[in-house]
């Protein structure tokens, strides 16, 4: 039976469960729809894989596809999918890489960018990839091209360190503390190149390691630190170590999450507002006049009203890494941020990298003699409900049930991405999206006081579980 690619594809990837919905014919089609869709025959295409147990398999079979139609494929190994953009930047060709973020360890898939580390979405390609590969698969013939392609490999985990390091400067620092979770991820093996002192001279920094041994079945717990319960070794090692910061990683190590010195969670919007002000001071300091910030719908108003006071300019989008980056080269933004902790960087591609954002945070927090909880309270002005999800059978009907509720309150609605309702006198307000890649409905609410965000979040999740 010839797998249904539609089932893997999504909206900005491709995740599947492995030996169902993605399996290695599936990828070999895929490597050869890659190289005939972006015209890439006789052209350099890298790729990579995370240390879940099928990389290793879809590695070879994505290099067998494309070189199959005339592509000279570089094989990276082990990598984090920051990696893959540092590379496809630097080296300016596309590349994928596989992995399936944080979802469970049944899981892989794809993340894809063109030359630059531009990325692919439905709409820029992947559903011509898509359907190109279903070809592919339902002939089970994948012709070979006129002139034959090639493979070799490459280690970029130096190079991707230096550069790095030549962004934030940490060696000036005061000496911190940090507990580092990998969870089991690629964070394991870049966080010792990036922070410590295993490609590059050591920094100021005591790294204390929490599940860096790469294994793709995920031992300890999920590499989803969005999930309270991901977060709980990490906060207790914060404390009992008595460290200055903690940092949770996601399996793919594109995303990084905070820790303070009391166990206590930064939200990703108070990183977000945080790294903009510096990123935004660095381009004044360069003659850069009103640089430009990137923030999705559901980060804190505290963002954009930073960005203001620091003399930046804010762009609201809506979620999803491929629109950011987008966005951050029109705008040619200098960063930007999501709640979900994927932090951009014009420097970095506009890509994102969960570890320059943690680098900036290590530098703000050893550049000044206060513990993070305290910096932080100065991005976290507002209260802030979190990331809440709701599995709806009809998501658009529930939207507008919550949508007609507040129709007679003085209120503004967006329907930028899923839809938003703001209160008039700015006290409040919620926005509810359904998920590209989960069935779900998901809530993300913030108020002036915590009485108020409570209010209106308990009044609106009780609407979408009514419906």
């Amino acid at each position: 039976m010839t797998i249904d690619l539609t089932e893997s594809f999504k909206a900005y990837d491709v995740r599947g469960i492995v030996g169902e919905t993605i399996t290695a014919d599936s990828v070999r089609a895929v490597g050869a729809a890659f190289v005939d869709v972006l015209d890439l025959s006789g052209k350099q295409v890298l790729v990579g894989g995370d240390m879940r147990p099928s990389s290793g398999e879809f590695i070879q079979a994505f290099s067998e596809g494309a070189t199959r139609r005339g592509a000279h494929v570089t094989d990276l190994g082990l990598i984090s999918t920051d990696m893959l953009y540092f590379a496809s930047g630097q080296l300016q060709a596309p590349g994928v890489v596989f992995t399936a973020s944080h979802n469970p360890a049944q899981y892989n898939g794809m993340k894809m960018s063109r030359a630059g580390a531009v990325p692919l979405s439905a709409e820029t390609g992947l559903s011509e990839i898509r359907d190109a590969a279903q070809v592919y698969l339902r002939s089970g013939d994948i012709p070979a091209a006129g002139t034959p392609g090639s493979a070799d490999a490459a280690d970029m985990l130096a190079d991707y360190a230096a550069y790095l390091r030549s962004l934030v400067d940490l060696s000036g620092i005061r000496k911190l503390k940090v507990v580092v979770d990998a969870a089991n991820g690629m964070a394991g093996k870049t966080t010792p190149a990036v922070l410590g002192d295993a490609v590059l001279p050591a920094l100021p920094l005591e790294i204390v390691p929490l599940y860096f041994e790469l294994d793709g079945t995920f031992p300890n717990h999920p590499a989803n630190p969005l999930e309270p319960e991901n977060l709980r070794d990490l906060q207790r090692a914060v404390v009992e170590h008595g460290a200055d910061i903690g940092l949770a990683f996601d399996g793919d190590a594109d995303r990084c999450f905070v820790i303070d010195e009391r166990g206590e969670p930064v939200s990703p919007s108070a990183v977000t507002a945080l790294v903009a002000r510096r990123e935004i001071a660095r381009a004044q300091a360069s003659g850069e006049h009103q640089p430009v910030i990137i923030h999705n719908l559901i980060t804190s108003k505290a963002v954009p009203e930073l960005v203001e006071r620091a003399g930046g300019r804010a762009v609201q989008t809506r979620v999803g890494h491929s629109y950011i980056k987008a966005v951050m080269a029109e705008e040619s933004a200098v960063f930007g941020g999501e709640h979900s902790a994927h932090y951009y960087f014009r420097d970095f591609f506009n890509a994102d990298t969960g570890m320059l954002a943690a680098m900036h945070v290590l530098a703000a927090l050893g550049e000044q003699d206060r513990g993070l909880g305290e910096l932080a309270a100065e991005y976290s002005p507002y209260a802030a409900s979190g990331e809440i999800n709701s599995e709806v059978e009809d998501k658009a009907a529930a939207m507008e049930q919550v949508v007609d509720a507040f129709a007679d309150r003085e209120v503004e609605v967006s329907r930028l991405d899923g839809v938003t309702v703001s209160a008039a006198d700015g006290s409040w307000w919620f926005n509810l999206r359904p998920s590209n890649t989960e069935p779900y409905l998901r809530f993300n609410g913030e108020g002036r006081t915590e009485e108020l965000m409570s209010a209106v979040r308990d009044e609106v999740l009780q609407l979408v579980r009514s419906a």
